[in-house]
């Protein structure tokens, strides 16, 4: 049987907390993700989603762990008709996402030489998950943007 879960490492010619500071500060998520965030960052506290104008908020919708520059982990965001709508996805594919129970991402950040290893761990999937199939094509995406913003200033 395979491991619901999706993993990802690529190494970026940057610091650890130039990688932070993209992973956790809207003028840079907005840059290569399209989208920001509003949160404390620590332990516990909320997350907000704001993407293409829509504010997504939810008592679920917290970090996990955030260890500045080494780890950040959050639950993955809550789905929403209205999501589907600002974000152009078929309504019955967001109402299967929004059935699932919440999965959650992990960054885990380490100096590597002259580099900074970032391995992305998002799991807490069902087999057959519909969550799981559009982020195994949407990290790829989101991460090779980062490292290109992070190397040369412009996201892909």
């Amino acid at each position: 049987m395979e491991k619901a879960e999706f993993f990802y490492t690529t190494y970026i010619n940057t610091t650890s907390e130039e990688l932070w500071r993209a992973l956790t500060e809207p003028e840079l998520t907005s840059r290569y993700w399209g989208a920001t965030f509003e949160s404390e960052w620590t332990p516990g506290s909320g997350m907000s989603w704001i993407e293409n104008g829509l504010k997504t908020s939810d008592p679920q919708q917290v970090v996990l762990e955030a260890e500045p520059y080494n780890r950040l982990s959050y639950t993955w965001h809550t789905f929403t008709p209205e999501f589907g709508e600002v974000n152009g996805m078929n309504a019955e594919v967001v109402a299967a996402m929004a059935e699932e129970p919440r999965s959650k991402v992990t960054f885990d950040i380490s100096p590597h030489g002259k580099l900074v290893k970032l391995t992305v761990t998002h799991d807490g999937f069902e087999p057959e998950s519909t969550v799981l199939a559009g982020i195994t094509e949407g990290w790829p995406v989101i991460l090779s943007r980062l490292k290109s913003l992070l190397e040369t200033g412009e996201a892909l």
